[in-house]
Order: C-alpha cells, then structure tokens, then sequence
C-alpha cells in the first residue's frame, strides 16, 4: 500500500512540478497522452485478456463497471445540461466518473483491505469489466462525443482502428495459444509504464488554480464516481439471489474507486474538458484512500 501510494503521489508531483519548472515543452501531455493510448495501454490490455480465466459465477461481479458507466451516462447527460455544463464538461464527467481505476488503485487497496482472497474477484472485475469498458463503449461514447463526423459507420471505423480495442481483439484470438514467455516480459514491462506516465501527465495538464472555479462540477462528479455509484451498485447486488459476502463486498468497492487515469487521458486527447479530467484523477485517488475504507467499514 506505501508502495502503491508513493508511486502514485511520485508521478503526479513530478508531472506538476515539471509543468512550473518551465524545462518541459507545452505539448509535453500530449506525447504522453499519445504513448499511453498507443502503446502502453495496448500492451497491458492484450497481456491481461490473453492470462484472463473465465470464472462464469463471477460474470455478475463483472458487469458492474458496465453498470457504472451506464450509470454515469444518464446521471450526467441528466444533471448536466441543466446545470449549465458545456458538452465537452459532460462528456468529461460521464467518462470520469463513469470507469474506475480497479487495477493500479483498486487492486492494490483491495488486497490491504480484504486480503489476497479478494483478488479473484477484484481481478475478474477489471478485466472483464473495466477494461472492456474502455476499450469498447467509453472508447464509442468519447470518440461520438468529439467527433464532427457522427456517422455510425465513421464512428465504428475509429473505434475499431484505436489500439486499445485491437489489443483486446487479439487477446480474445489469441487466448488458446501460448507465447514465449519473452513476450509476456515485454508486453508487462510497456504495460507497467502506464500509470507512472499517465499519472506524470495528469499531474503535467492539473491547473491547481482551476479548482475554485469546477467546484460544482468537481462535486458532482466526485459525488457519483466515491458515493452514489458504490451505492447504486451494493442496492442493485443485494436484489440478486446467492451472490457471497465476498464478491459483493468487492464489486462495491471497484465501484468505489477513484476515476481511472486513463479514462483522463482519453477525454484529453479527445478535446474533452482536459482540465476538469486531470482534476478528477487528481482529487479523486487521493480521496479515494480515505472513501474507499469507509465504504468497506459501511458494509459490515
């Protein structure tokens, strides 16, 4: 858990501080952006897909990120507008607040709460949940939302061509078959450079200043993505018959975590509120440690 915060709190400092020393070119973000969208994401996405093992009495457990963010899409494009939020603040709330970090936050925080047992379900959560997530509806919905061409068929041609979803294509193709283990190491070592960069470059694109002026829509967001969405989710699982202590406990938790910082990299790189996105990632991890705990302590 130290381990985990102090990479966390490492990279998004260092990319802050980068932004005010001024060595840093302004289009630093968007290199980043670009090399985790491309590169380190579709690593980490194919490795993940291809080690995935299909546990059938997990799938409701799984399909509570996909709940979430459908959650979001309606409590957002609801509240939004009628608040006076631009398109592009609604958008970059609907994919904040709607994917949760369940693998560099959630995994880690999970197995300092609940312990190793817990992982299983946690693991099936993001991946067969977050991930597919990201890689298909967020991935339609953020490229819908920038795009001037609306088209179905132009919409689908982008989604199709980004290369998390070809990463997770190929991992469903390829999951029968083995690969040398070289490739497993360095798919996992392009994949472990995901968070430190992604977080560098939130940290990069955060304007502290700003705060003041997106407190309401900060609150929203961070109210659905810590509060309303864990609760949404617990009341809807405990409609539902044999589900065990554990896996109910952890699907509200994944529920519970922080914005996923990829989901701000793919708003930002979509033109889609940067700031407000950085500021959620940067606001809401460091909440979450605190949330999270409390969320666990209400379900007992």
């Amino acid at each position: 858990m130290s381990q985990l915060a102090g990479l966390l709190a490492a990279s998004f400092l260092l990319g802050a501080f980068a932004r005010r020393s001024g060595r840093f070119p302004e289009q630093t973000a968007l290199a980043l952006n670009a090399f985790v969208l491309n590169i380190a994401l579709p690593a980490l996405v194919l490795r993940s897909v291809h080690r995935l093992t299909l546990v059938p009495e997990l799938l409701a457990a799984a399909a509570t990120p996909w709940l979430v963010f459908g959650g979001s899409w309606l409590f957002f494009r609801t509240v939004g507008p009628r608040l006076g939020f631009a398109p592009g603040t609604v958008a970059a709330l609907v994919l904040t607040g709607g994917l949760s970090n369940t693998a560099f936050v959630g995994l880690p925080l999970i197995e300092g709460l609940m312990g190793r047992d817990a992982l299983q379900v946690a693991v099936v959560v993001d991946q067969l949940g977050s991930f597919l997530a990201l890689g298909t509806v967020a991935t339609l919905f953020a490229t819908h939302a920038a795009a001037k061409d609306t088209r179905l068929g132009a919409l689908l041609k982008k989604v199709v061509a980004f290369p998390p979803f070809i990463a997770l294509t190929a991992g469903f193709v390829l999951h029968p078959w083995d690969w040398p283990q070289a490739v497993d190491v360095v798919l996992g070592r392009l994949g472990d450079m995901l968070t430190p960069l992604a977080l560098f470059s939130v940290g990069f694109q955060l304007r502290p200043s700003g705060v003041k002026g997106r407190m309401r829509a900060l609150a929203l967001g961070l109210g659905y993505k810590l509060a309303l969405a864990p609760l949404a989710i617990a009341l809807l699982l405990l409609l539902l018959p044999g589900m065990g202590r554990l896996t109910f406990e952890v699907s509200v938790l994944q529920a519970a975590m922080a914005p996923m910082v990829t989901a701000a990299i793919l708003a930002a790189d979509n033109g889609l509120d940067p700031e407000l996105s950085a500021l959620m990632v940067g606001l809401g991890i460091p909440l979450s440690f605190a949330t999270v705990p409390v969320t666990l302590w209400l379900l007992h």
